[in-house]
């Protein structure tokens, strides 16, 4: 009897699978634990021993009750939180792209200008930010002092926003767009931030571009526009989804819901109430990442 060898797709195939085993393995293992458990903490009441350990009581759906009708902020802060990650998914995403196309070109210093976009994800550690927030609290009133008060008069001689925005409401910009561009521009020291990563992972796609594409489309006489939209976009789109999945978790990880989560277990010690902000949270953020990923999935074209 001849063995069947395999095909190359199906090595390709098992090549996958044996590269997200140790991940899927430690999934199974830690990640769905935690999260029986979470739904569990949910739906009772949960009481720490004296000697250690904990005790639950089964109080049904009490907690979600109490989270949804009565708390003061948790639905106000979730609405937020989520709508500021649907905000930025774009902003981070073009803005990634942008400045990914422009460190792939050739120039001086390429290097250490790709190291500076890279910097923000290295001071965004908790050691290193809180050592920068410890070196600006013994500044006060030396150097911050004097920052601050540059910020406040420049403030008082700065250009009037509000001209520009009715300038533009004259040109019969639609008002929703023109409220996006507003918040966009006021959290672009959050997305240049955010985007160190996405950078890095699209610099990534664009080298790995055949340059033969490049030259067909010059050939056939093709603008830099045309080039774009018609090699450049469409082989950066599996790429778009890992960035995508990526902004979406990073953001959630650093929102307002889960720091409400977390002070709400280890500060007021309501373990129940904190488990079902977590478990709400989490279930959007996967509805969320499933219909954005589901949407750019169907337009995405997988060169082999």
């Amino acid at each position: 009897m001849k063995k069947k060898k395999l095909t190359l797709t199906k090595k390709k195939i098992i090549n996958g699978y044996m590269f997200i085993l140790p991940w899927f393995v430690g999934f199974i293992i830690f990640y769905i634990r935690s999260i029986v458990l979470t739904a569990q903490f949910s739906l009772s009441e949960l009481s720490v021993g004296a000697i250690g350990g904990y005790e639950l009581k089964f109080v049904g759906l009490e907690n979600f009750i109490y989270a949804f009708r009565e708390h003061g902020t948790f639905k106000q802060v979730l609405t937020t939180s989520v709508g500021n990650i649907i905000l930025d998914i774009p902003l981070i995403i073009f803005f990634s792209l942008f400045m990914s196309m422009l460190l792939n070109k050739e120039f001086k210093g390429r290097t250490v200008v790709r190291a500076i976009f890279f910097l923000p994800v290295i001071l965004n550690s908790s050691a290193i930010s809180g050592a920068l927030e410890l070196s600006q609290q013994m500044m006060a009133g030396g150097i911050s002092a004097g920052s601050g008060q540059m910020i406040a008069e420049g403030s008082s001689t700065g250009v009037d926003v509000n001209y520009y925005i009715n300038l533009f409401k004259d040109f019969a910009m639609p008002e929703a767009v023109l409220d996006y561009i507003v918040a966009a521009v006021g959290r672009i020291n959050k997305i240049i931030t955010a985007s160190g990563v996405q950078i890095v992972i699209f610099i990534a796609a664009l080298q790995s571009i055949p340059g033969s594409m490049y030259e067909v489309a010059k050939i056939e006489g093709a603008t830099a526009y045309e080039t774009f939209w018609r090699v450049t976009f469409p082989m950066v789109m599996p790429h778009i989804i890992t960035n995508v999945v990526y902004t979406v978790i990073d953001n959630f990880a650093e929102s307002e819901v889960v720091t409400l989560a977390y002070d709400m277990a280890f500060t007021s010690f309501d373990y129940g109430l904190s488990s079902v902000f977590s478990l709400v949270s989490t279930v959007i953020i996967c509805l969320i990442l499933v219909l954005i990923c589901g949407f750019i999935q169907k337009r995405t074209f997988y060169y082999n």
